[in-house]
């Protein structure tokens, strides 16, 4: 079984930008007419994918369903690292490809270190060490 998650972009050369110098995701696909893979699609882990969808068609993928207002989330994306220092580096790699830094790195008290971003789009991502571990 393979997993997508989707979300909406407004600007999929903004969103593409980001997710490939601030997160250093790979993107996938077949090159479309704005250089771009089509769709715009990044590899999360085996058999994961994050698919961006233009804000003006998410609502025909997901039967009119109300895309969230900017500021507001229903979800929140993680990405899990080995260290408080990969924590620290990935936040910093995020901010400087424009990434508002939510939560500074830090241990909210819970027991793993962690930060909080929003891409471009306001998607909000965790980037936390391990809690298993």
């Amino acid at each position: 079984m393979a997993v997508v998650v989707a979300v909406p972009t407004a600007d999929r050369r903004v969103a593409h930008d980001f997710y490939t110098a601030g997160l250093g995701l790979e993107p996938l696909g077949e090159t479309g007419d704005d250089g771009l893979p089509e769709p715009l699609q990044f590899v999360l882990g085996p058999g994961v994918t994050l698919m961006l969808i233009p804000t003006g068609g998410f609502g025909w993928v997901t039967a009119d369903h109300e895309v969230a207002a900017p500021g507001q989330s229903e979800c929140l994306l993680s990405v899990v690292v080995g260290t408080a220092a990969e924590v620290d580096a990935l936040t910093d790699r995020a901010r400087a490809a424009g990434a508002v830094v939510k939560e500074e790195p830090r241990d909210p008290g819970w027991g793993t270190w962690c930060s909080t971003v929003a891409d471009p789009d306001g998607h909000l991502w965790m980037i936390q060490v391990d809690p298993t571990h």
